[in-house]
């Protein structure tokens, strides 16, 4: 491994995913991100990766749950406000109205993005915006630009932008993925990450790793409380989603192209990391196959909510735990990643910590 090198990082990212569900503000692992951003708030940049609001994103204001859609994104936009950080929420398939969001999807990211901007300040906002697809592109120091992209944009079923008149710069996945590759080449020596809902490798469930729990009892994947055993049965759920049935799962024909695409767009001018969620466990994969040093998936954003996760050959950590990646750029060019577990009580733990060449 690389030596470490001396000095201050000129700008961080805190890598949280999948935190739509947090008992509040004072969730241990929100507590955790407020302390770890700490009083380093100018360089530092939060970037949530999605899934802000379980379990269908934000309803319209007569639904009976939109009060507790506003409770959970309030209680992250609070914390982001009170480090003084800047703060991008992009957008995750809960956020399009998750399972149901066919036909409503769209209308759900908007809506969420209108709260966070009545709810977040100047310094916090969702990116991309109007559920265009992206790229979003912000320059975050001279030595950092951050690429945001909404990937459900890509797997969404029902409406979705699809011409000029909806207001995006770009409306089909060819143009997004020409404009992806534009904004990494034109970085001007900045290291770039790359931050979208959908991991491009995973080894947890939406990979195709399933446990011996979820070949025997699959109905807890609808209903946590449902313990019905079904030994037999119970095994064509992995088969069915290892299959391509979801284009939730990297195994779905969507998904699958989403996966090449982004892998090609950066073949020319690799960005040093690409961030995503989705999975709720703690991932950091050597993405070299897919033309980025670090593949990383943080998806336990909330205390408690986890999942099992396996290993690749390309893992380098992978913890079923909840917590957050730390990125840091240094003067020079070197880059490292941080891997933070949170406990029950709000104190978060490195757990590890990898440096580019």
């Amino acid at each position: 491994m690389p030596a470490p090198v001396a000095g201050e990082p000129v700008a961080t990212l805190f890598l949280i995913g999948d935190a739509g569900g947090p008992r509040g503000s004072e969730d241990p692992v929100l507590r955790a991100l407020a302390a770890a951003v700490g009083s380093d708030s100018s360089r530092s940049t939060i970037v949530f990766l999605g899934d802000n609001v379980y379990p269908r994103g934000v309803p319209a204001e007569d639904h009976p749950t939109r009060a507790d859609a506003v409770r959970r994104l309030a209680g992250q936009v609070t914390v982001a406000r009170s480090t003084g950080a800047r703060t991008i929420f992009l957008p995750g398939n809960h956020d399009w109205a998750g399972r149901s969001g066919g036909q409503s999807g769209w209308e759900a990211i908007r809506r969420q993005e209108a709260l966070i901007g009545e709810l977040g300040g100047p310094r916090v906002r969702m990116a991309p915006g109007g559920g265009c697809p992206g790229p979003w592109v912000a320059d975050l120091a001279p030595a950092l630009r951050l690429i945001v992209l909404d990937t459900q944009w890509w797997l969404h079923s029902g409406p979705r932008a699809a011409s000029a008149a909806d207001g995006c710069q770009t409306w089909t996945e060819a143009a997004v993925l020409e404009a992806l590759g534009q904004q990494l080449c034109a970085a001007d020596g900045r290291r770039v990450v790359v931050a979208g809902h959908h991991p491009l490798l995973s080894a947890g469930p939406h990979g195709g790793h399933f446990t011996v729990m979820d070949h025997v009892f699959p109905l807890r994947e609808y209903r946590g409380w449902m313990w019905l055993p079904l030994p037999v049965l119970g095994s064509l759920y992995p088969h069915i989603r290892q299959s391509g049935i979801s284009n939730q799962d990297l195994s779905g024909p969507a998904n699958q192209r989403l996966v090449a695409g982004l892998a090609a767009a950066f073949a020319r001018c690799p960005p040093v990391a690409y961030a995503a969620g989705h999975e709720h466990a703690l991932q950091l994969f050597d993405g070299r196959g897919w033309h980025a040093p670090f593949l990383i998936v943080s998806g336990a954003g909330y205390f408690g909510h986890t999942e099992p996760v396996g290993r690749r050959r390309e893992t380098l950590a992978a913890l079923r735990a909840s917590g957050f990646f730390r990125l840091d750029a240094f003067p020079g060019g070197r880059t490292r990643v941080t891997l933070l577990t949170v406990d029950h009580a709000g104190l978060a733990t490195a757990r590890g910590e990898w440096w580019t060449e």
